[in-house]
């Protein structure tokens, strides 16, 4: 029996069964070699088979699995000391989950409780997960109008423009959440002096702002944090994705001031900073730090961007180059899937935001060699169906 019976048609699925993986490729049951600039939709941060990622996880196994947070464990206070230490300004206090949308979840309850109020402004063409409090925040309509109604006093501000954002606050506002670089919609960059503008606007309305960096944070754009780039820091911040190396992990970082309002009881995750994924994390955050893989992303997502853009002169279907580092978007004038399955028997493996756009978001261990073929495969693509699409004309 096949996944598709037993898992539901839950999933855009892709025709490669995915047996091992080392860096940024993986190789299928057949052993054909593949180049995952998809990377697991961002998971496969410090890459496949990390082996500082592998040794940590064997050598936690061996001790414990899993130990609730109402006891104590020194692989969770290594990993809570690591965390902070790198963390934006501010951020103290960690709340331990197990996703992206429980982050998210967890900022919306601290958030709420800290400023005893439930309006919430976010961002057009956001995403912030699909449990349904992060699904209230989350834009597209495809997502939200099967499950509404959804949380009450959502909002939704223009990207990139601050008198938006300004008029969506109100007296009854107590957050304000954007993803500095958007991933599901298509690779958006925050504009220079938007994430400075917003945090003023929140200083004044009293609003806690929060950034989601899920896909973003941890080195994917060339710096450890995304809001690095703007020099400004958030109140709270929401992480997870490739945070563990692939093992389940989601974090909340916030002030102390917005945790301490919280009460025991309030908020917990049975899972959360269990010391597997904990080892694991320490192990991830060694190899961002240690092993030079957020200038690595700076430097090859920079090679990455100059090829492309090179491509984009030439290739009439090309609309747009977008992104920092190595998150990177290339929306076309044409639909995606045709190219992203050709890609495939080309031996690379894309990504896509929407119809229309080709999403990068491949291991920060990529080579520049790595990224040439990539660059090279994703040119004949292009030309492939610019010359289909001319025959049928």
């Amino acid at each position: 029996m096949s996944e598709d019976a037993m898992m539901g048609n839950l999933y855009q699925r892709f025709p490669v069964t995915v047996e091992r993986g080392e860096g940024a490729r993986v190789w299928d049951t057949e052993g054909k070699e593949y180049l995952d600039f998809m990377g697991g939709y961002g998971v496969a941060l410090v890459g496949h088979h990390n082996e500082r990622v592998i040794s940590a996880i064997k050598s936690q196994a061996d001790k414990i699995i899993t130990v609730h947070s109402s006891l104590y464990n020194k692989t969770r206070l290594e990993f809570l000391e690591r965390i902070i230490a790198l963390a934006p300004k501010k951020l103290e206090q960690v709340h331990m989950n197990n996703s992206g949308a429980e982050s998210v979840e967890a900022a919306i309850k601290f958030a709420r409780k800290f400023t005893g109020k439930p309006g919430i402004v976010a961002m057009r063409g956001s995403y912030h997960g699909k449990s349904m409090g992060s699904l209230s925040l989350t834009f597209a309509p495809k997502y939200r109008k099967p499950f509404e109604p959804l949380l009450e006093g959502v909002s939704f501000a223009k990207f990139g423009e601050i008198d938006t954002v300004r008029d969506a606050i109100t007296e009854d506002t107590g957050m304000v959440i954007l993803e500095p670089v958007q991933g599901e919609s298509g690779i958006h960059v925050a504009p220079d002096g938007f994430l400075q503008d917003v945090r003023k606007v929140c200083d004044e309305s009293g609003a806690v702002l929060v950034f989601d960096e899920i896909q973003a944070g941890l080195g994917r754009t060339g710096k450890m944090w995304a809001c690095d780039h703007w020099g400004t820091a958030p109140d709270i911040l929401c992480l997870a994705k490739g945070i563990a190396g692939g093992v389940p992990m989601g974090v909340t970082l916030a002030r102390s001031d917005i945790v301490s309002s919280i009460s025991k009881g309030e908020h917990s995750s049975t899972f959360g900073g269990n010391p597997l994924s904990c080892a694991a994390g320490c192990a991830t955050l060694d190899a961002l730090t240690k092993d030079g893989l957020v200038e690595n992303a700076a430097r090859v997502g920079a090679e990455l961007m100059a090829g492309l853009e090179k491509i984009a002169q030439k290739r009439s279907s090309v609309r747009e180059v977008r992104g920092l580092g190595l998150m990177i978007g290339i929306e076309l004038k044409v639909p995606v899937r045709d190219i992203l399955y050709e890609g495939i028997k080309r031996g690379v493996l894309l990504l896509y935001s929407g119809q229309n756009t080709l999403r990068l978001l491949p291991p920060l261990v990529v080579s520049s060699a790595e990224a040439a073929k990539v660059l090279g495969v994703i040119d004949e693509l292009l030309d492939a169906e610019e010359k289909r699409r001319a025959d049928t004309k």
